[in-house]
């Protein structure tokens, strides 16, 4: 039987541009009240609308409670987005415009955000909206716990202002020209994963605030090519081995006091030596203040060792409530540490090669179960998500009261929550869709609305276990394709980096990518190796001091395993794509196994490991003075020579992550090897690649070249 020609669905690319990977029309940022009585989210009106509202569910029903665009804000001139925030939302990965954050007071009974710099606040009880005016264009504007204030940051300034528009003043001014108060820096958003600069205490007399001062760090200037009329952009961006940003935290009064916290300089008995070791306490990655205080959490910069500290409120002294130790390094998992109302911790438990797990208080999570993060606690409940199944993770219940442990999602799939008193909202992804279900004493009581669009494409992956590893695979053929057609080249489009999953039970945005590729006329294989989470600190870490080996042999191997039982797949005629680490992972491929990978797409590859920032990369490698090895086994440019696959290397000129440097570096050492190549630069594009035509040429382009490339 002769196979059909296959007919490119191309309305596909179009819908996934204007959809920006699907992600217009979900609700997101939830926020449920103490009682449950309320719950705050952002979504916009459908699966196109770009602008994003701020929505109260409560009552079974959902109301509007600000929308940008309607009556009393389009009299408004926000101006610009202030440049924090730019950089806030390239951090976030935001891909909307409008109300795409907001906080809210300890009873959820007012929210605040700030539209272009403009501070505004709405009630839950119905007043509309209003501007509240400042002193400059407002950054993160955070309610005091009883609402009668709001911080924000203004001009590197922590200013309040009253919720009636009075007695607006700084409370901690900048005091340099890089100094700034309650502002998070690029390590700590990009890298940490802490994204907030201070904390209100509360009983909402007193902050704890971040000052971050950059003037140590190395700049890099952002230019627009298509606009040499602007003026480039700087970045405080510490590379590898390079200075940090010095963060230091003060308690900070409203009547004026401060007091500095007394942080330790660095770590002392119990840290792990290594063939590089730095004991000093660089970062600062985790802080709250809850009702017996201030709670930091502070890492060495080699990130072997991290302390919890408890702060006192008067002297700003510190205790050590909680030390962790690693020989390759502390991993920080999301919501630790969590102190509950009896003083006693969550934190992570570190087995050191299995499941990693908690330490609820005294209680250990038990063995097999993952977590990935907490939650939160609500009702003398802690709540996490994890599981014992690599491509799930559930929502868990831990009774502190000692009634045990409890799984509140059911169906398979990719879940996770937020709480407040009997409320869970349950925001599940399954294989069937996306779902955001209100459960009050676990049993439904109602439905959030997903606005999102259905993809043109139906995903129908194969789930596979490959090899001895039994990777985590899924495989996607065209729906065309029957036993007994002819051979079908093969195209790897993983991720397969550190901190990220995509074989999973969902239907998601590269579920549909990859069954669109499959319909181009390719079988598309995807998996999780060694590096990715979900397997243990083991698997994780396997990847440290060296980011490609294992994990290109993990591709290989999947590669095989599935081709053994499979004798439609043509392994003379295999691609990889990918972006990021996978763009990074597909370069390598076609320069270190040209016997196995034909051809290969690499956007946004970070190919020299020196430029990338601190925090990541010496967390793998080191420090690259002390080991330059493991910089130069992990770089691709001197393997420049070697490439005879053909290579299309793409980079979004406004990369602020993994700069267009990379891509330049590496094309320039493959002209100067005479190895011919693709370079396709995206004009205006940031790592996350959200403008609509400039998303849907891309997968054109791409598999337009991979189709001539293997000969499709």
């Amino acid at each position: 039987m002769t196979a059909p020609s296959p007919v490119p669905a191309d309305p596909f690319p179009d819908q996934f541009g204007r959809t920006r990977r699907f992600s217009l029309g979900v609700p997101r940022q939830f926020t449920v009240s103490p009682d449950g009585g309320r719950v705050l989210f952002v979504r916009g009106t459908s699966g196109t609308d770009p602008v994003s509202r701020l929505w109260l569910y409560a009552d079974g029903a959902e109301r509007l409670l600000a929308d940008p665009l309607g009556p009393g804000f389009a009299e408004e001139d926000p101006g610009e987005v202030p440049p924090e925030e730019r950089a806030r939302r390239e951090r976030a990965h935001e891909t909307s415009s409008g109300v795409v954050s907001y906080a809210t007071d300890a009873s959820v009974r007012l929210a605040v955000f700030a539209l272009a710099g403009t501070l505004w606040l709405v009630s839950t009880e119905g007043s509309a909206p209003r501007r509240l005016p400042t002193a400059g264009p407002a950054v993160d504007p955070r309610p005091s716990p009883d609402g009668s204030l709001i911080a924000y940051v203004s001009g590197g300034a922590l200013r309040t202002v009253r919720a009636d528009g009075t007695d607006d003043r700084a409370l901690a001014g900048p005091d340099g020209a890089h100094i700034t108060y309650g502002l998070s820096d690029y390590v700590s958003q990009e890298s940490i994963g802490r994204t907030r600069g201070y904390w209100w205490s509360p009983r909402g007399d007193a902050l704890l605030v971040a000052r971050t001062d950059t003037s140590g760090v190395r700049r890099r200037h952002l230019t627009d090519p298509a606009h040499p009329e602007r003026p480039p952009r700087e970045l405080a961006y510490p590379a590898a081995g390079t200075p940090n940003a010095q963060v230091s935290l003060h308690l900070v009064r409203l009547s004026g006091e401060r007091t500095p916290v007394r942080l330790p300089e660095a770590a002392g008995d119990g840290h792990p030596e290594g063939a590089w070791t730095d004991r000093a306490f660089e970062y600062v990655v985790a802080a709250a203040w809850d009702d017996r205080g201030p709670l930091v959490s502070v890492q060495t910069r080699d990130q072997r060792t991290v302390h919890v500290l408890a702060v006192d409120e008067a002297t700003g002294g510190t205790t050590t409530v909680h030390r962790a130790h690693d020989a390759a390094w502390v991993a920080l998992r999301p919501g630790t540490p969590l102190r509950l109302p009896d003083g006693s911790l969550v934190v992570p438990a570190h087995p050191g090669g299995d499941t990693q797990g908690l330490r609820i208080g005294d209680t250990p999570t038990p063995p097999g179960l993952e977590v990935r993060e907490v939650l939160g606690a609500a009702d003398g409940r802690v709540y996490f998500t994890g599981g014992a199944e690599p491509t799930e993770v559930h929502v868990w219940s831990h009774d502190t009261a000692g009634g045990g442990l409890v799984r509140v999602s059911g169906a398979p799939g990719v879940h996770t929550a937020a709480v407040g008193g009997r409320v869970v909202v349950l925001d599940s992804r399954t294989p069937d869709g996306h779902t955001v279900t209100v459960l009050r004493d676990g049993a439904d009581a109602g439905r959030i609305a997903v606005l999102s669009e259905e993809p043109l494409v139906t995903a129908r992956p194969l789930a596979l276990s490959l090899g001895t590893r039994e990777l985590r695979s899924r495989l996607y053929l065209p729906s065309w394709h029957e036993p007994g057609d002819g051979p079908l080249p093969v195209l790897l489009s993983p991720y397969a980096g550190h901190g990220m999953q995509v074989v999973l039970k969902v239907r998601t945005w590269w579920t549909a990518v990859a069954q669109w590729f499959a319909e181009q006329g390719f079988a598309v294989l995807v998996t999780d190796g060694r590096g990715t989470p979900g397997r243990g600190e083991a698997w994780e870490k396997s990847v440290h001091g060296d980011r490609l080996t294992a994990v290109l042999e993990d591709q290989i191997d999947a590669l095989h395993a599935v081709a053994a039982d499979r004798p439609e797949l043509d392994l003379t005629r295999v691609g990889m794509r990918g972006w990021s680490f996978s763009g990074y992972l597909a370069a390598a491929a076609v320069l270190r196994h040209p016997e196995v990978f034909h051809a290969a797409v690499a956007g946004a590859a970070p190919a020299d490991r020196r430029l990338y920032d601190t925090h990541w990369e010496e967390r793998f490698l080191g420090h690259p003075d002390v080991l330059p090895e493991n910089y130069d086994r992990n770089s691709l440019l001197d393997e420049a020579a070697s490439l005879t696959r053909p290579l299309m290397l793409v980079h979004g000129l406004g990369d602020d992550n993994v700069t267009v440097a990379h891509t330049l570096r590496l094309s320039s050492a493959l002209l100067a090897a005479g190895r011919p190549h693709t370079v396709l630069p995206l004009s205006g594009a940031g790592h996350l690649v959200g403008r609509d035509r400039t998303a849907s040429g891309l997968l054109r382009l791409e598999r337009d070249f991979l189709r001539k490339s293997l000969g499709v």
